[in-house]
Parts: structure tokens; sequence; C-alpha cells
């Protein structure tokens, strides 16, 4: 992968001016060959095969980010669906494991382990359903597991038995948590079409279609985004449109390149560049000033879906044509408690819960880090849910819910989680029921479409 002079010097000044970084690489390991009659022996397994792939991912990814000079902000691990290697375990055992999970998240030195996952969107075996029962635990006693639930698909449509209990699951783990901000739910993500090479939590699984190891990067660059477009403030939406396409394809080159850099290094094979601008909480590093950037007085506005369609595209067309290998979510990021500009919004008005869910329609993630009232009951939260997965199968996309009913706010209050994770104004949902539908159960037939074959 030859790298020009030129690129080098632009790479440099995007990482010291327009906050730069490489927001994740995320180790994928297969934990098949780990289950086992004896749980003990699974335990042992899983512990002894993720440290001696992953125990040197962390030293590795800092030496990199030394010798290369960019940023690599987060080192993480996803793993093969935990519910496909359970078994006949019980709810107190799959506790277990995730603890399991934990200590060898904390012995690598990495942030994040995700996979404490079930896929369930057209049915539910007696181990996804362990998993399930075990999911509010398993939470609220460990510090680095990650957790997702895939509850609907275009092929499958919505399993809404599963929707249903996991509205119950994530006021439970709110309550778990509560002397934490409820902070056990920033940790569990509902999906309707999941990827398997997805390498940002907390949705992250390692799929059975991918290999034993495997090690893929996630870029960030809202901040080298919006700088870029600074310097054409009266450019055309066509010229908008390319000058987001040149500066997705630089910050792809930069991404990918230390991203085969720490995969040969780990002697492990690279695996996808997902290419999904991710927004922190620093400043000018937000998804939400891009489009205002754009042209609009705040994000929400009319016109925000139009504004949103055109960055995620230019993003995707130019990250293509950078990388052989685009995969995981690519697209664009909108976490309310990550951004800045997310959060101005809905303080002042322009961005509500609705707006939020049709931005989704345009966009790559779904509803991400949305903070509501501790009183949102389970079929509300249930009601999001389906809402969020009917999206993404209509429309043949990947929506995630990740929702946050924190024990104790009410809407229109901040609620401070801390580090990546932000801050959040606890934001308001409909005062109706839909309580009947919830518990009809069944399941939601899935679209037309879904018959091409």
């Amino acid at each position: 992968m030859a790298i020009a002079h030129s690129e080098i010097q632009e790479t440099i000044r995007m990482v010291e001016i327009e906050s730069l970084d490489i927001r994740t690489v995320t180790m994928g390991i297969s934990l098949r060959n780990c289950a086992d009659s004896n749980f003990e022996t699974v335990k042992e397994k899983v512990y002894q095969k993720i440290t001696d792939y992953a125990g040197n991912l962390k030293s590795v990814a800092e030496q990199v980010e030394k010798e290369y000079g960019i940023p690599i902000i987060n080192k993480r691990i996803s793993i093969t669906p935990i519910a496909e290697i359970l078994g006949d375990a019980t709810v107190e055992q799959a506790v277990e494991l995730a603890q399991t999970l934990d200590q060898a998240a904390k012995k690598t030195g990495v942030d994040f382990i995700g996979g404490y996952s079930a896929l369930v969107h057209k049915g539910m075996t007696n181990s996804d359903q362990t998993l399930l029962n075990a999911i509010p635990q398993a939470l609220a006693t460990t510090d680095r597991v990650c957790s997702s639930v895939s509850i609907g698909s275009t092929r499958a449509g919505i399993n809404m038995d599963a929707v249903k209990q996991l509205g119950e699951i994530i006021k439970e783990t709110a309550e778990l948590t509560k002397d934490n901000q409820s902070i056990g739910c920033a940790k569990f993500v509902a999906f309707c079409n999941p990827v398997e090479d997805n390498p940002f939590m907390a949705g992250a699984f390692h799929g059975s279609g991918e290999g034993e190891a495997v090690l893929s990067v996630g870029v960030s660059g809202p901040g080298v985004v919006l700088n870029a477009l600074k310097r054409f403030p009266d450019a055309d939406l066509g010229e908008v449109a390319d000058v987001i396409k040149k500066t997705a394809f630089k910050i792809t080159r930069a991404g990918e390149l230390l991203g085969r850099v720490v995969a040969d290094r780990l002697n492990v094979p690279f695996g996808i560049m997902d290419l999904s601008l991710a927004p922190t909480n620093a400043m000018n590093d937000s998804v939400a000033e891009i489009l205002e950037e754009i042209g609009l007085e705040s994000v929400g506005t009319h016109g925000t879906i139009a504004a949103l369609a055109l960055m995620n595209d230019a993003v995707k067309k130019g990250g293509a044509m950078a990388s052989s290998y685009v995969g995981g979510l690519s697209g664009a990021f909108i976490p309310v408690s990550e951004d800045n500009g997310m959060i101005r919004g809905i303080e002042e008005g322009s961005l509500t819960l609705d707006k939020l869910e049709t931005m989704t329609c345009v966009c790559s993630v779904g509803l991400d880090m949305i903070a509501l009232s501790g009183e949102a009951t389970p079929e509300t939260l249930a009601g999001i849910i389906a809402d969020e997965a009917a999206i993404g199968m209509i429309n043949k996309k990947t929506t995630a819910i990740r929702v946050i009913p924190v024990v104790g706010k009410k809407e229109g209050e901040i609620v401070e989680f801390g580090g990546l994770l932000g801050r959040a104004p606890i934001i308001g949902v409909k005062p109706f029921s839909s309580e009947k539908m919830i518990k009809r159960g069944g399941r939601i037939p899935a679209p037309l479409q879904s018959l091409i074959n």
C-alpha cells in the first residue's frame, strides 16, 4: 500500500489541527471451539483463547500509534455470540461467563469486549433464552463486557416476543445500575440486520462467516470533515459532497494503513475498514456540526434528513475508493451523548426523539445513546425498539437501539456518563401506551422483498 509524501503531510495536519484519530482497532476472535459439556472447561478455554490472541493487542496498537503519530483511541475485542457456546448452562453460569470475559478484557488491557450476544430475529433456542435472562446481572457485575441481541432482519421479520423481553431487560439493567446513572444500558444494543464484522461497541460480535481471528478498524474523523467544509463556505451542494468524499478518502487511507500494520504485527489477517464518522465530545468533532456547516441553523430543523443523506453517501463513496475491504456499518453515527451538536440541538428544541428516529432512515447506526426518563415503561422501550427495527427491516439496512432509561431522572435534566460516553439531556417520550400491541407478541412478517431468491 503506497502512501505519497503529500498524503503524509496532509495526515499530519489532520492529526494536529483537525482531531483525526482512529476510533478503534478491534480483534475478532472465534470461540466456537471453546464449547464443552463441562462448564468450568468452557470458562478456561474462553479465557485462554482471548488472552492468547489479544494479549499483545494493546501494546502493539500503542507502539504503532507512537510510530505513525496518529492516535488509536480504543482497543477492543469482539467474540462469537456467547449464546452459541452456552449449551445447557444455567443463568448463573452465563453470568459467570460474562465475568470471565471481563477478566480476560482486563488482562489484555482492552477497553471493551463485545459479543455477549444472541441472534433471535426468527426464533429463540434454550441457550438464547438463558443468555437474555442473564444480561441484566451480567452487565451490572462487569465493567467492560458489551451485549447485543438481534431481534429483526429483512429476511425474517421482527421477533416481537424478543422485543417485549428486551423492554423488560433494559428496565431491569437500568435498575441494577441505578447508582451509576443506569450505565449498564449503555453497554447493550438491540439490532435489526446486524453485521458480522462491526468493530464498534456496544454491538460488535464475531460472526459465523468470519475466520479464526481478524483485525478490523473503525475510523473517526468528523473534525476533519468539518474543517474541510469550512474552507468552502460558498460551495454548492454538489461541491460540498465532493469535499466530503475526498476527505473521507484521506481519512480511510490513514486508517487502513495503521490497521494493516497492527494486523501484520499481531500475525492475524486484516479484516475491514468501517468508514463510519464517529463523533466525540471534543470541540469541533461533531456530526451535527457538519450538518450545520452544510447550512442548518440547528440540527433537527427542516432539511436535516437531506443534509445527512448527502453526507452519508459522500463518506461511503470516498471511503470505498480508499479501501478494498469496506465493511461494518460504514456511514455516520449520531449518538446523542457523544456529540456536542446533538446535545445542543435537543437543548434548543430543534432535535426530538421523533426527528432522531427519522434521521436513522439515512444514516448507519440507529438510535444511539439516547437518555430517557427512568419512568419510561418496558412497553414504551419495546415500542421504540420495534419502530427502529421496522426502519431497518423495510429499508434493508442495519439499525440499532441503545436507549438508557436513567432511574431518578426526568425529561429536561442532564445525565453525566463520563469519558467517551459523555453526557445527555433526558429526552421526552410519548405519554401514550403501546402496551396492547407489545403484549400481542408473535412475529411481524418479513416484507416481500425478502424473497429475492
